[in-house]
């Protein structure tokens, strides 16, 4: 490990301190700007490139006062540069909830397989650290539970769903072919369903959903029979696994997530709860090839980045909750954002 990269993390030692240059695709989407944050109190140089098309430039106001933070506002669909020095590659770039992908399925697989391909391209011109974050879609509707990375999983190569999971894993290919090929230091990690604040509240998501209703009056949709389990982790504890396993020199895959299984149902009433709210829930149809039960094995995590969830659910949902009244109280809607100066919206690539 070098020490730049040691230093993604902040666990290197007094000595190792020297600023790391990142590029950090999607970086104005909901995990990528807070990876993008993290890196800058770690004090080290970010390059954010976003076009805005899930994301949201209101995500990355507050970074573009820091002289360590540069903008690049570009589809990496078309192509991805950076002048000067670069040590890693975080590519994030990606739309992530079922409602932005079946809007845009194109798009979604574009950047799964060109925009994958730019970006270990810039790592491999710069000599860069790369890291994929591919996504616990890897595996599909499981028939292994937990799910170790060992698992190939049971994808619906023609479902609604198959733009986002084989893109994904087409991106897993990828990455593995620049490693065996090309020499580039790559790695990947499946990140298990992340939450926290920044989510959108209209992108369709459990959590920013169920919020959303309740706080709005509406009933709390939960669909199917509410039994379907999903497994909760809160953005902090998701970037702190990113950054590690940036430091690490295992390839990957490595599952980030938390062992600890969720019902629809179990978090509706815990969502009721926390918000206060009158609403009731509602059942509703279940998507096609939603997925029965979702939960990570974290073995390797634990072992190679000593690693595992660190926040309470109870207490992410209360932090994230807050977010939320904040927003709403604001009356600020995901369609109406005042974007920062310098920074526009763009019709192209997914982020």
């Amino acid at each position: 490990m070098t020490p730049r990269l040691a230093l993604a993390t902040g666990l290197g030692g007094a000595a190792e301190r020297t600023c790391m240059r990142a590029v950090v695709t999607g970086g104005a989407g909901f995990l990528g700007s807070h990876v993008c944050e993290r890196l800058l109190q770690a004090d080290h140089e970010v390059v954010c490139v976003d076009n805005f098309l899930t994301s949201s430039p209101e995500n990355i106001e507050h970074l573009t006062g820091d002289r360590r933070f540069q903008f690049r506002h570009r589809d990496i669909t078309e192509g991805l540069d950076e002048p000067g020095p670069v040590d890693a590659v975080l590519h994030m770039a990606s739309p992530a909830s079922p409602v932005d992908y079946l809007r845009l399925p194109l798009e979604t697989l574009r950047v799964g397989s060109a925009g994958t391909w730019h970006a270990l391209d810039l790592a491999a011109a710069k000599g860069a650290r790369f890291l994929l974050t591919s996504t616990s879609e890897s595996y599909g509707d499981p028939l292994v539970h937990p799910q170790p990375e060992s698992y190939w999983g049971h994808v619906n190569p023609v479902g609604p769903r198959s733009v986002y999971d084989e893109a994904k894993r087409f991106g897993e290919a990828l990455t593995t072919a620049y490693r065996r090929s090309r020499g580039v230091d790559a790695k990947i990690v499946r990140i298990f369903n992340t939450f926290g604040p920044r989510m959108r509240p209209d992108d369709g998501r459990a959590i920013p959903t169920f919020i959303r209703q309740a706080l709005s009056g509406e009933p709390i949709t939960v669909t199917g029979d509410g039994n379907q389990t999903r497994s909760l982790c809160y953005v902090d504890d998701v970037v702190d696994g990113l950054l590690r396993m940036l430091a690490c020199d295992h390839g990957g895959p490595v599952n980030l997530g938390n062992p600890h299984e969720v019902s629809m149902l179990e978090l509706a009433q815990w969502i009721g709860k926390i918000t206060r709210t009158r609403s009731e829930i509602t059942l509703i149809p279940r998507p096609q090839d939603d997925p029965e039960r979702r939960r990570p094995d974290i073995t390797l995590a634990r072992e190679l980045l000593n690693w595992e969830p660190t926040t309470p659910v109870e207490r992410g949902l209360c932090d994230t909750v807050t977010y939320f009244r904040r927003r709403l109280s604001a009356g600020e809607h995901a369609e109406s954002v005042q974007r920062p100066a310098g920074i526009t919206p763009s019709s192209a690539a997914a982020s």
